[in-house]
């Protein structure tokens, strides 16, 4: 027994290394370049506060607001915290146990004189790290504290995705109403005119009914726009955790739709693996389950205890030494445990790898679109203007009695038709560029105080 237990004391004296796989990276084959881009590395887009290139203080106000008081940050800053307070309770603390108890007995009887005892006992004990379990113990909870700081990354980038979409969405829906109402000013000016060639007796009711069923038909477009116009400032008000009142007020001042003004770089898929805290999540969970396998491992193994206790009170007495236990019989259930671990290590590095691809999908399908985006409203935009000349036109006809009345309201709502695509491009263009700036990862630690503590 003596040379069994000086057997385990040179093992915790000689530093072995810690069972189980030591994490990597696992390899990944990534394109080098996105399709579409030939651009080179972006580097670090973390702290890009890409929202500025709109230029609208009103948005740049909201989200800096929203930033520093939205709830699912919050609630990430305190999982955090928890991670944080796991990590404590790992390494020595969870090595080294002991109690102080004391304790003053009053006592008598016929036969004795009543009298106080005083007892005290103090026990400690320590597990040595012979096999490293509680060292990957404690890098489990580490890659646990890393994976939750990028989870704070991946909370702020669904943030800044969700109440700048509402903002641009908003704006979208009131520009719509402002374009509903030239076409109603348009359409009862055509009204106008029908009515005094009716009078003259060159129209018929028939005219004057057809006018009159457009310009309904716009009227009764603006409260259906009025009630999405509002239900998306109900929504920033919601992702500020205000009350939607003063921001109605505040919103319904107007401002032009937000345009992008910044370039459309996307860096190389490999600036994925640091830039998205989606991924980095992925590979901290990864780095947590390949720990456990260490963890799960060492419990297959011998453990040595060195405990004592020390009493005093009464007869004084003392204790000291190691205890060696070795899991005979519990064998085949921490086996499967360890197993189980290793699958779970497996499945950790399938999501991984899924969720680089999905990233690399993310910005290559943004980047498609944003590009195209921009085409698309310039031939909008030639559209309008035509349409425009063409109704100006066909008015100056039709009130010369060169034109008939259908071929007037054919031109009216081709130009109220494009008017909207226009104003639904730019809305889009907008979107599909602050998309792009999420998929990459940017933005995701803007006035954080825990930017780069998620990096492997």
């Amino acid at each position: 027994m003596k040379r069994l237990t000086l057997s385990f004391l040179l093992l915790a004296t000689a530093a072995c290394a810690p069972v189980g796989p030591n994490y990597q990276r696992p390899g990944i084959v990534l394109t080098p370049t996105f399709s579409e881009s030939s651009a080179g590395p972006i580097g670090e887009v973390a702290t890009r506060a890409w929202w500025r290139n709109f230029n609208d203080p009103l948005l740049n106000t909201l989200v800096d607001r929203g930033l520093k008081q939205n709830l699912d940050i919050a609630g990430s800053l305190e999982r955090i915290r928890a991670a944080e307070a796991s990590l404590r309770a790992t390494g020595v603390p969870s090595a080294v146990s002991g109690s102080l108890s004391g304790a003053a007995t009053r006592s008598g009887s016929d036969t004795a004189a009543t009298g106080t005892a005083n007892t005290g006992s103090l026990s400690a004990g320590l597990v040595l790290d012979l096999f490293g379990g509680i060292r990957r113990e404690r890098e489990g909870a580490a890659a646990d504290l890393a994976a939750a700081h990028a989870d704070e990354g991946t909370a702020r980038l669904a943030y800044l995705s969700s109440i700048v979409g509402a903002y641009i969405d908003a704006r979208y829906y009131q520009t719509a109403m402002a374009l509903t109402r030239q076409t109603i000013q348009t359409r009862e000016e055509t009204l106008t005119v029908t009515q005094q060639k009716y009078d003259a007796g060159s129209a018929t009711q028939l005219d004057v009914a057809q006018v009159s069923a457009l310009l309904d038909s716009a009227r009764a477009d603006l409260p259906g726009l009025e009630a999405e116009f509002l239900a998306q400032v109900y929504s920033i008000a919601t992702l500020l955790g205000e009350p939607a009142a003063p921001l109605v007020t505040q919103m319904q001042r107007g401002a032009a739709q937000p345009r992008s003004r910044g370039g459309e770089a996307t860096g190389i898929p490999a600036d994925l693996l640091r830039n998205r805290p989606d991924v980095r999540s992925a590979e901290m969970a990864l780095a947590s389950a390949t720990a456990a396998v260490g963890v799960a491992t060492a419990d297959l193994l011998p453990s040595l205890t060195l405990s004592g206790s020390v009493t005093r009170g009464g007869n004084n007495a003392w204790s000291f030494g190691p205890t060696v236990s070795l899991p005979l019989l519990s064998q085949p259930s921490l086996r499967a445990s360890r197993d189980r671990a290793i699958s779970e290590a497996r499945q950790a590095e399938i999501t991984w790898r899924n969720t680089v691809l999905g990233a690399v999908e993310d910005v290559q399908a943004a980047y498609s679109r944003s590009v195209r985006d921009r085409r698309t409203v310039d031939l909008l935009g030639n559209s309008v203007n035509s349409y425009a000349r063409a109704l100006q036109l066909s008015r100056d006809s039709y009130e010369q009695g060169a034109l008939s009345l259908l071929d007037l309201l054919d031109t009216d709502r081709s130009l109220a038709s494009a008017r909207l695509s226009q104003a639904s491009a730019v809305q889009s263009m907008a979107v599909d560029w602050a998309t792009l700036q999420v998929a990459l990862g940017a933005g995701a630690y803007v006035g954080s105080q825990t930017a780069g503590a998620a990096a492997p």
